[in-house]
């Protein structure tokens, strides 16, 4: 057995139909390889394995050297926030759409996840962000993002009112739909939906996107990663306003809030094989040109 793995946790989403058989087939793979498998409980109930040990997601934090993450890269996400806060190994095996996460195929699983084990692979760190809701100067609720946090009104299509602080220092106020702080994780995701510019995840950066601002001057710009970023939203919004942290977590937001965004202390561990390379998966998910030549 590899002295650098000796406990892998499995997650999945439940219920559905090739997580559960990847899942299977993982267990069965690893278990005969001497590894102590592990199960994240809600996807253990639904697969149809033997003498199971179950886990709660903090517990596989805590108690597990690997942890395969399969699905796409949302369910990753929400693994990953909790995951990240732990000094474990996260792989991805993609049984989502794009996967910019999840580097594995469950088509060609095996071969690269054997090499991997015997420690050929690359660890790449992640960082993440914060995302705290102030009001009258007390903390009132807090979450984590991988991707991205977004100041959005309750309802499709309202305008909201604010402005940005970077470090303490006024940048611009705005009238939008919202604003997007992405990470170079989250560069690919809403991010580039809504014009933003990609990340390379190497990079110590921070994107602030508007979405649909009101004047043709407001554009995305790139701040430093260890910038506090602090939005205070005016008294004049009446509609109820959020901030989503990766699409996942609500944190209700009122008029006259402030919203405080920084770099977390924790970050996620990647684990790839070592052939990936983050330019062929643009490519390939993108469908952007070959070389010519």
């Amino acid at each position: 057995m590899s002295n650098l793995y000796n406990t892998i946790g499995l997650i999945g989403k439940p219920h559905h139909e090739g997580a559960s058989s990847t899942i299977e087939a993982l267990h069965q793979y690893l278990s005969q390889q001497g590894y102590k498998v592990l199960i994240e409980n809600s996807v253990a109930q639904t697969v149809n394995i033997d003498n199971v040990n179950m886990a709660s997601l903090t517990n596989i934090g805590d108690q597990a050297d690997l942890a395969i993450v399969i699905g796409g890269d949302g369910y990753m996400l929400g693994a990953a926030r909790v995951l990240a806060c732990y000094n474990i190994g996260v792989i991805g095996v993609n049984r989502g759409n794009l996967g910019f996460l999840t580097d594995l195929s469950p088509d060609d699983l095996i071969a690269p996840l054997e090499a991997i084990l015997k420690g050929e692979s690359r660890s790449e760190q992640r960082f993440i962000i914060e995302a705290e809701v102030y009001r009258h100067g007390k903390l009132k609720s807090s979450n984590s993002a991988v991707n991205e946090a977004v100041l959005h009104a309750g309802k499709v299509a309202n305008m909201i009112e604010f402005e940005v602080y970077i470090d303490g220092s006024f940048m611009f106020s705005q009238r939008s739909d919202g604003l997007i702080v992405s990470t170079p994780t989250g560069s690919t995701a809403y991010s580039m939906s809504a014009g933003g510019p990609i990340l390379t995840p190497n990079l110590n950066a921070l994107s602030l996107v508007p979405m649909f601002p009101h004047t043709l001057s407001s554009r995305p710009i790139v701040v430093d990663g260890n910038s506090e970023i602090k939005l205070k939203l005016a008294n004049e919004n009446y509609e109820n306003l959020q901030v989503s942290c990766d699409g996942h977590v609500i944190l209700a937001v009122m008029p006259g809030d402030e919203v405080i965004i920084k770099k977390s202390e924790f970050t996620l561990r990647l684990i790839h094989p070592l052939d990936h390379n983050y330019f062929n998966v643009l490519r390939n998910k993108l469908s952007w040109g070959n070389k010519l030549y």
